[in-house]
């Protein structure tokens, strides 16, 4: 029986060597295959930094954009407000304005209108004063006198007849 045992042990030996063997070349062609993929990894990995990097420099100028943007839009809102205010100004005085016009035709629709031209000034008759004697000096006078009256009447007549129209 020794030798029974002894060749079953030797054939057993061998079964698990060639089970070891086996093993050995699948787990070589894993190997090789972890290094293939270990190479692609590497140049996946490298591509990803040079990706990284791009979008890191477009993040900066999308930074430096928007900053410029902001700065546009920051006196483009000043230049805007500064207008609405002056546009708010021109309305309040185009509102008086239009209230002041609004009075003036409120004050002329209340006046009744007028159907005939008023009639042209008389010249009115010289006082008796005046038909002194023009020899004497106070006669002289008193004609100067009087015809200054009449131009100063005439010229407060025309100044309301002006305010009247």
């Amino acid at each position: 029986m020794s030798l029974f045992v002894a060749l079953a042990a030797d054939i057993l030996v061998a079964v698990l060597l060639a089970a070891t063997i086996v093993t050995c070349l699948r787990l070589s062609r894993r190997i090789s295959q972890l290094k293939g993929d270990e190479a692609a990894l590497r140049q996946t990995i490298g591509d990803l930094m040079v990706a990284t990097g791009t979008a890191e420099r477009a993040i900066a100028g999308l930074r430096s954009a928007i900053d410029d943007g902001d700065r546009t839009l920051t006196t483009r809102i000043e230049a805007a407000t500064a207008r609405s205010a002056e546009l708010a100004a021109q309305i309040v005085a185009g509102e008086t304005v239009v209230m002041r016009i609004g009075a003036i035709v409120a004050q002329m629709r209340a006046v009744p209108a007028r159907a005939d031209p008023p009639p042209a000034p008389r010249p009115e008759p010289e006082p008796e004063v005046l038909r002194t004697d023009p020899k004497s000096p106070n006669g002289e006078r008193l004609g100067a006198a009087a015809a200054a009256a009449l131009a100063m009447s005439e010229r407060a007549l025309a100044r309301v007849r002006a305010r009247a129209a």
